[in-house]
């Protein structure tokens, strides 16, 4: 768990306002998991987090978006207000568990709004796609103009081990600054939104 390694950096993170969510334990994959490990794993990340920071995690995010046929109902029983690791919409919605509403709600994620789909290696396979960094800044900021045009969401996933280059970074510089640019954008947390949503529908 990463968060155990580095407890000052969560804590910074959490003091200057971001929201921390839970990702799994050892980025473990969720549908191979018997239920009661990948309960355990789930509550075991939440604990530790608290701990590390002092605020319970709201929501979660399922390493590799990688969702069991047990994660929703453990997300419920554990009261989280959000999910993030499903591609069914473009907007927000409350995911059901059995035909029923869960008050979980879905932040949909989408590989063309991941950085990994664009820079990750397999090392074991000599593969090595890569897109040229002004190419993903220009999709980025395509999907960032159509849900603004749309009044959507516009999320990325990004990863420290991908984005964080000197030859990358600038791209999320960018995209925060094209965002702040058009001067009605709303920066908000995870829990944030969810909770924009249970309240608009």
């Amino acid at each position: 768990m990463v968060a155990l390694l580095y407890p000052d950096e969560r804590r910074r993170l959490v003091a200057q306002g971001h929201e921390i969510g839970i990702h799994g334990w050892i980025h473990e994959l969720n549908s191979v998991l018997p239920g009661v490990a990948e309960r355990d794993l789930m509550l075991r990340s939440a604990d530790a987090l608290e701990t590390i920071t002092g605020v319970r995690p709201v929501g979660l995010r399922t390493p590799s978006w990688d969702f069991s046929p047990n994660t929703l109902a453990i997300e419920k029983e554990m009261g989280l207000a959000y999910d993030s690791s499903l591609m069914a919409d473009e907007d927000c919605y409350e995911l059901l568990l059995h035909g029923e509403p869960t008050g979980v709600v879905e932040l949909p994620v989408e590989w063309v709004r991941d950085d990994a789909v664009y820079f990750m290696m397999h090392r074991f396979q000599s593969l090595r796609p890569y897109t040229p960094p002004t190419d993903v800044l220009d999709v980025f900021r395509r999907e960032l103009d159509a849900a603004h045009d749309e009044g959507g969401l516009f999320q990325l996933t990004m990863h420290p081990h991908f984005i964080g280059y000197r030859s990358r970074i600038w791209i999320l510089e960018e995209i925060i600054r094209h965002a702040k640019a058009k001067g009605d954008v709303w920066f908000a947390t995870h829990a944030e939104i969810a909770a924009y949503a249970k309240l608009h529908g």
